[in-house]
């Protein structure tokens, strides 16, 4: 279930106990503070953990393809998912599970500070790196 506030965080954490736990426990073994991660999320899929991408229209108005392949509340892509999921030995990890999807950003925020430079605690350029790509 959806928060009811998405934009506070306290109260998230109050009607998500559980989500705090696994937002600590991801900055904790990454080093992304939890505003950070849970911006990226809020940002990503409104914190729904089956949130898809817009389906294109075939001749304007019949359902087609999405737009890409990203799903669940990171938005993560297949690939990116799978490069998570191969470097960090969770091969059960789901998208569409919090814990699992606020690791992968943790996962990857890390990724881009080491790799790209970014500070965890730069919520702005961090959330550009996500979104765009490292080397976008």
């Amino acid at each position: 279930e959806t928060p009811r506030n998405l934009d506070d965080i306290c109260a998230i954490f109050e009607d998500k106990r559980g989500w705090y736990d696994a937002a600590t426990k991801s900055e904790q073994h990454w080093g992304t503070p939890k505003h950070v991660q849970m911006s990226i999320i809020r940002q990503e899929s409104s914190f729904k953990n089956n949130a898809r991408s817009p389906q294109t229209k075939l001749l304007g108005f019949i359902p087609w393809k999405r737009q890409s392949n990203a799903y669940g509340y990171a938005q993560a892509l297949d690939k990116t998912w799978l490069r998570y999921k191969n470097a960090t030995g969770r091969q059960y990890a789901d998208r569409d599970d919090f814990n699992d999807a606020i690791d992968f950003v943790g996962w990857y925020t890390n990724l881009s500070n080491s790799s790209v430079g970014i500070s965890k605690w730069d919520p702005y350029n961090q959330y550009l790196a996500y979104h765009e790509g490292q080397a976008g």
